[in-house]
């Protein structure tokens, strides 16, 4: 009889090793993923924040690249120069030539006429026969020549 305690006193101390072991296991493993100062989602966000800040950084190396290359269009070539000037501030070249801008005209509303209005050519239309106001520009001169 005795022998038949002590084999069932074994068995149960086998069994209460393995669940130490399963617990001790589980408790290291989860302290590896929350424990400690940086958990493992902690280094998984990171490295996340890492590999879009350095998308970010690539998309503005090209375009300071892209900007790098405009400057230097604009400071070796004077045509591209002068047509951006024309084109976008409305300058004009020395005492040779004139700005002149031309300004849609008002329906009685108050809002502006559509253009297939103003350009569609019915006879005895209103807004046919509206004319546009002409204004003299007298924005800076940008080239003297």
């Amino acid at each position: 009889m005795a022998a038949a305690v002590k084999s069932a006193d074994t068995a149960a101390r086998r069994l209460f090793r393995r669940g130490a072991w399963v617990v001790v296991g589980v408790s290291v493993a989860a302290f590896a993923l929350v424990g400690g100062e940086y958990t493992t989602f902690d280094l998984w966000r990171s490295y996340e924040r890492k590999v879009e800040r350095e998308s970010d950084v690539r998309r503005e190396r090209a375009s300071l690249d892209s900007v790098k290359a405009e400057f230097k269009a604009f400071t070796s070539d004077p045509a591209r120069l002068e047509r951006t000037a024309r084109e976008e501030y409305g300058m004009v070249r020395g005492d040779k030539e004139l700005l002149y801008r031309v300004i849609a005209p008002a329906d009685s509303a108050g809002g502006a006429v559509p253009d297939s209005a103003a350009t569609s050519g019915r006879a005895g239309s209103a807004s046919a026969t509206r004319l546009p106001r002409v204004e003299k520009d007298t924005l800076p001169r940008l080239f003297r020549g």
